[in-house]
């Protein structure tokens, strides 16, 4: 009898298996793939986000959040472990406003992204701790719009659409068949929700969906209520 890959290198997050991998890593990336979908699109004149929300019969669905803001200027969505990602969206804000506080001035999406995937890094190399299971998507605008998707390894990546989540690799699929350069916040938005109906299990209403913007006009992140939720999801 041969034991199980990766038997005994999986026991502590400073353990590497002889081909090089840290399986704490790969679970955690695992906990990702289960988490709700979350799309994100750069558009010409600003930034998307869309995620699908999980409720249950009991639940109240405003409770249930996974797109949050960091600042005036960039905001998160999330797939996998919610109380994982509130610890990092807390520290986010911080690095936010510190930035304000020392510079009076907005700090940039991509060294914002950077100093979280900092704290995702530093948590990969300690023993006694765990990856965070979450990913982000981080929206905002600094001289343009900006889209970066982090994982739980640290690493991030710059894109103009992508997808995480249970739904995300059929989603990302969908986004290079549809996706152009020259697409805008309204159409963004539509085009978001049309895929996340395709991949999602479930019939979206404004309970089970959130939706949020960014435009380089005003530069002020923005989460759509009910009401202008439900105009959206008549489109689809």
């Amino acid at each position: 009898m041969y034991p199980p890959t990766g038997f005994g290198y999986d026991r502590a997050i400073t353990i590497f298996a002889p081909n090089g991998r840290l399986y704490q890593v790969e679970y955690s990336l695992e906990a990702v793939r289960r988490g709700t979908t979350a799309i994100g699109i750069r558009a010409s004149d600003g930034v998307v986000l869309v995620v699908e929300k999980r409720v249950s019969p009991l639940q109240e669905p405003s409770s249930i959040e996974k797109i949050f803001i960091v600042d005036s200027h960039v905001g998160v969505a999330i797939a996998g472990l919610t109380a994982d990602a509130r610890i990092l969206i807390d520290n986010a804000r911080v690095e936010a406003q510190s930035h304000r506080y020392l510079y009076d001035e907005p700090i940039d999406i991509e060294l914002l992204t950077k100093r979280v995937c900092d704290i995702k890094q530093l948590y990969t190399q300690r023993a006694g701790v765990r990856p965070f299971g979450v990913s982000l998507l981080i929206a905002g605008v600094d001289r343009e719009p900006q889209l970066f998707m982090t994982d739980p390894s640290g690493a991030y990546w710059g894109y103009r659409a992508t997808a995480i989540g249970a739904g995300g690799h059929d989603a990302k699929m969908r986004l290079e068949e549809s996706y152009n350069d020259n697409i805008n916040v309204e159409d963004a938005i539509k085009l978001a929700l049309k895929i996340l109906s395709e991949v999602s299990q479930l019939k979206l209403t404004v309970d089970n969906v959130e939706i949020a913007y960014i435009k380089m006009v005003d530069k002020e992140f923005k989460k759509l209520s009910d009401e202008e939720k439900l105009e959206y999801l008549k489109t689809i």
